[in-house]
């Protein structure tokens, strides 16, 4: 994996410059540099570092691309687009979006109440607000209410019910002011985990004898003049741009066929999202088989073509691809604790006067290891190692020969591993992959990559120094939490190397990108773990970053105190129980309780100077 595959999943927003890897914009501050920062004010645990800059270039590029692909196409109808809420509702981001897309004409998504409440009062008017999932009586209430204010608000319908409850609602409003889309449930599906979110059996949408209901009711009732959208959706993060080609055929003749039939001012085919992401660090194992240039180009090729075929009006084509928008804005830093090897040190062997003989034959291997004997000490040492092992089964070797045994092993592996780094040997990769080093993280995988969890979802893992140097080993991290399952494994396809490092003498970060879509809000408070410590980075007219809106990681308090604990029934337990200990003086309980207060004042996760 070369430079960490940066080629592969940055799209050139950050660079490898020399040692450290930086942010390729302004005056291209590293991540180290920042991180330093940030910890030299008092913040300790993982770091989430916003950059505004990359999700105006996400948006300024989904704009430009489907322009572009207007132009070229001579397409006449609009390219409009929405951020879905659900992909990331933090105030930090959701403001962050709203200020620096005014030039777009960029609006939002809402699936929820609440989420319709901050579009509502973020979203400027004349900007689209789509409002998709289900809906009870309040929730198209509120709609209504929006359309009242003056927004640009279009209701996606998913069921005839939601339809009966707009119709009843329109009765208590002077004006129908929102718009109405139509959810349709296309035979199309997409590819990989999300794939269920399209075809017959997906959890959204209308039917086409759903589809015929809904227009005829909608004629009864003279509303027809208000079906603006048809929407879609095939899946999150599509692998493959064929079956959104097939999706699109099919939702387009669905268009047609409704505009010849008399909704005449229905204008838009809404594709929801979908457009993905690459992940991978890895040149074999690609996430996805095309660019935002092809993607606009087949989209509105696909839309040109079919309103051609039918003799109908081009329809806007909305997009709602709130993780290609989002993914890339946010990194995610967490210092690494400590490797478990770093107790296998020549300090700590424990050589007897009279070592057994394999145990000093051993040592003698690592003393004496050049380069051109480093290959057949390697094989040397493993046979010995088996055989110790066997032997202190056998009980003929103690547990001190063994822990030197161990020791030596480990030594004469890296020892070969910085000799033959530049051979390039089958054999020597195989034994790395087996003795990998475990590099323990603070933070919770939980908490901040929750998709690797549970869907296996990979995130490019990059080392914030060292990069000039090779990574010479197999790394396994490990989070802080109490499960097994906080474990990043070694993968052999897809290989994670870091660096051999001394933690006692310097500090090693690694940093988790392209976290920036659905990581924070899916993010579990397992352990008790919290959101880290948030910080937006901008940069000024001169390219100088600055440090804006910091948002420390919530106090064991203040956690509690949202799992609706009874904190002041903690406080008072706990003051209470430290004056009933009977051997201390009021001095002394006045210093614990001090002590004890200045722990409830810091997070969860484990502090590290």
């Amino acid at each position: 994996m070369k430079d960490f595959g940066l080629e592969i999943w940055s799209e050139n927003n950050f660079i490898i410059d020399g040692d450290t890897i930086n942010i390729n914009y302004g005056n291209k501050p590293s991540l180290l540099q920042l991180t330093q920062e940030i910890r030299d004010m008092g913040y300790r645990g993982p770091m989430i570092f916003r950059f505004p800059h990359i999700v105006k270039k996400q948006i300024a590029s989904l704009f430009y691309e489907f322009n572009r692909a207007r132009a070229e196409l001579e397409y006449k109808s609009s390219f409009q687009a929405v951020f879905p809420l659900k992909v990331n509702q933090f105030p930090n981001f959701v403001n962050t979006i709203v200020d620096i897309s005014k030039d777009f004409n960029y609006g939002l998504e809402a699936g929820s109440k609440a989420e319709l409440i901050i579009a509502m009062s973020h979203t400027r008017m004349g900007e689209p607000i789509t409002v998709n999932g289900f809906k009870d009586r309040d929730m198209i209430g509120l709609c209504f209410i929006a359309g009242n204010m003056g927004h640009n608000i279009t209701i996606i319908i998913e069921g005839l019910n939601e339809l009966k409850t707009i119709l009843e609602i329109s009765q208590e409003f002077r004006i129908f002011a929102p718009k109405i889309g139509v959810r349709i449930r296309l035979h199309s599906s997409g590819v990989g985990v999300w794939a269920k979110s399209g075809g017959y059996d997906s959890k959204f949408g209308l039917t086409s004898t759903e589809l015929l209901e809904v227009y005829d009711m909608l004629k009864k009732h003279k509303l027809l003049s208000k079906l603006y959208m048809i929407h879609f959706h095939i899946g999150s993060q599509m692998s493959e741009i064929s079956p959104m080609k097939k999706a699109l055929r099919e939702a387009g003749h669905i268009y047609a066929q409704l505009k010849k039939m008399g909704a005449k001012n229905l204008n838009a085919i809404n594709l929801g999202g979908g457009l993905a992401v690459e992940y991978s660090q890895h040149i074999a194992k690609r996430d996805r088989n095309y660019s935002i240039g092809e993607f606009a180009n087949d989209v509105v090729f696909s839309m040109s073509e079919i309103a051609k075929r039918n003799e109908v009006n081009e329809p806007e084509i909305f997009i709602e691809s709130g993780r290609f928008v989002s993914s890339a804005h946010t990194v995610t830093v967490a210092p690494v604790l400590e490797l478990f090897s770093q107790e296998y040190h020549e300090k700590a062997l424990r050589l007897k006067e009279q070592n057994p003989p394999l145990v000093q034959e051993l040592y003698e291997l690592y003393s004496t290891m050049k380069k051109s004997t480093a290959r057949e000490y390697l094989h040397d040492a493993l046979d010995h190692m088996e055989s110790l092992l066997t032997l202190f089964d056998l009980g003929y070797i103690d547990i001190v020969d063994r822990s030197n045994s161990e020791i030596l092993a480990d030594l004469i592996i890296k020892k070969a591993t910085s000799l033959l780094e530049n051979e390039h040997i089958q054999e020597l990769r195989e034994i790395q992959n087996k003795v990998q080093e475990r590099y323990l993280v603070n933070f919770s995988i939980f908490q901040s990559i929750p998709d690797f969890w549970g869907l296996g979802q990979h995130f490019p893992i990059v080392p914030l120094s060292h990069l000039s140097k090779k990574p010479t080993r197999s790394a396994t991290i490990w989070d802080i939490t109490c499960d097994s399952d906080g474990e990043i494994g070694y993968n052999k396809e897809l290989p994670l190397n870091l660096h051999d490092i001394d933690l006692d003498n310097e500090d090693y970060y690694l940093g988790f990108f392209l976290t920036g879509a659905y990581q924070e809000v899916l993010g579990m408070k397992h352990n008790l773990f919290t959101h880290p410590t948030e910080v937006i980075v901008k940069f000024d007219e001169n390219g100088q970053y600055i440090f804006e809106d910091i948002i420390e990681a919530q106090n064991l308090v203040d956690l509690l105190d949202d799992l609706d604990y009874d904190t002041s029934y903690i406080d008072k337990s706990l003051k209470h129980k430290i004056e009933e200990i009977s051997t201390l003086t009021s001095r002394e309980k006045d210093e614990l309780l001090g002590k004890l207060y200045l722990y409830l004042s810091e997070n969860s996760y484990l502090k590290s100077y």
